[in-house]
């Protein structure tokens, strides 16, 4: 079995931008520049951001944090979208996700420039990966082609059995493994909360990525020997003997998973990090204009 290090990974290409950008400064050009809008105090939000500000600071970045308290209006945050849309120094921007109740996440994910989308969650840049465009594609899918990618998991011709049908990740990662690319070319099953005969489905899959938010969900019985499995769950399960008073659980029993692996991720440290670092690289794209002049 072999252990996915997406920490390693991810501080490996967050080195790789760090020199590019040098070179840039070398070369006269600016600072790649990424914003960020944060509404409310939400703890996981608050943890996002900060991670993000403190990897703009690693690859050499200018970035920028733009607060709201929760009872901002809809047509003030969209007036700040506006705003950051039209200044030529900012190169991209993402606003944290989920918002208050009262606000259209939809209405802001629309609002925001595509060329400035570093989320990838705008509907052109999801359309453009869908048919294979150059585009901004969703931290989270990107950084899970990085990583099969790297360790060199064999997707041509796989099966892959993706858990969860997001549009933050179970859709857009199907649509990346389906490509005619390298990693891609995988025969894909998505599979949801009204699907059949799941874990027959799972056993017979070379990959499964899990998407689903459910802690421990994907157990040994439905993992077939030699299997690839990425687990993107992360969710905050009561531990008294943390002193949090919590721990992250991925989707996947890893304990018991972990055995039948060729390669597994854990969490912490698999997928998380890489979400962070696919950001950085379409910011580093952004200010390139290499997918949109």
């Amino acid at each position: 079995m072999t252990l996915i290090d997406g920490k390693k990974v991810a501080d490996d290409i967050k080195r790789e931008i760090a020199a590019e950008v040098e070179e840039m400064v070398a070369a006269g050009q600016r600072r790649p520049h990424l914003a960020a809008i944060l509404v409310g105090h939400d703890g996981g939000s608050e943890t996002y951001v900060a991670n993000k500000v403190k990897a703009c600071e690693v690859c050499g970045f200018k970035s920028t944090l733009i607060r709201f308290e929760d009872e901002v209006s809809e047509e003030e945050l969209l007036a700040t979208i506006d705003k950051l849309n039209n200044d030529p120094g900012v190169d991209g921007f993402i606003v944290q996700l989920p918002l208050p109740r009262h606000i259209s996440e939809q209405r802001v994910i629309e609002a925001i420039d595509y060329r400035k989308d570093v989320d990838g969650f705008h509907p052109v840049n999801v359309g453009r990966m869908s048919i294979g465009l150059p585009c901004f594609v969703s931290a989270t899918p990107s950084g899970i082609i990085e990583l099969l990618r790297r360790y060199n998991v064999e997707t041509k011709g796989a099966k892959c059995v993706v858990l969860g049908r997001s549009n933050i990740v179970g859709k857009p990662v199907a649509s990346l493994m389906m490509q005619k690319s390298e990693p891609g070319n995988a025969t894909v099953t998505v599979l949801h909360s009204a699907s059949r005969d799941i874990k027959e489905t799972c056993r017979e899959a070379d990959i499964i990525i899990a998407a689903l938010g459910s802690p421990g969900f994907v157990t040994a019985d439905m993992v077939k020997d030699g299997a690839t499995i990425i687990d993107v769950g992360t969710t905050r399960v009561p531990d008294a003997t943390r002193k949090s008073g919590f721990r992250l659980s991925g989707d996947v029993d890893f304990a018991n998973v972990a055995e039948k692996c060729a390669f597994i991720t854990p969490v912490p440290g698999g997928v998380g990090p890489m979400t962070i670092c696919s950001l950085m690289r379409n910011t580093l794209l952004a200010a390139k204009k290499e997918i949109y002049s």
